[in-house]
């Protein structure tokens, strides 16, 4: 599976490793991913998903059924 966000669509980036004598090598900066189940009440059923630290609180904020229903609406298979 690869390291995106299912709910921000968050992905790794790129930059530069910089070192003490300031040479600059690539290197990725990941996305701080957790897999996470929840309990749908509505479908009275627990589903996982893939989201960053980001979206558990978008998911707190707005609540789980919400967030779902957009996924849902942009095609993503829940």
């Amino acid at each position: 599976m690869a390291r995106v966000c299912q709910v921000t669509g968050k992905k790794p980036i790129t930059g530069n490793k910089v070192s003490h004598s300031n040479i600059k090598t690539k290197r990725r900066f990941l996305p701080n991913l957790q897999t996470k189940r929840y309990f749908l009440a509505e479908e009275d059923k627990w589903i996982t998903l893939k989201v960053s630290s980001e979206a558990i609180r978008t998911i707190n904020k707005n609540g789980l059924y919400s967030v779902v229903k957009k996924l849902r609406a942009t095609g993503e298979k829940i």
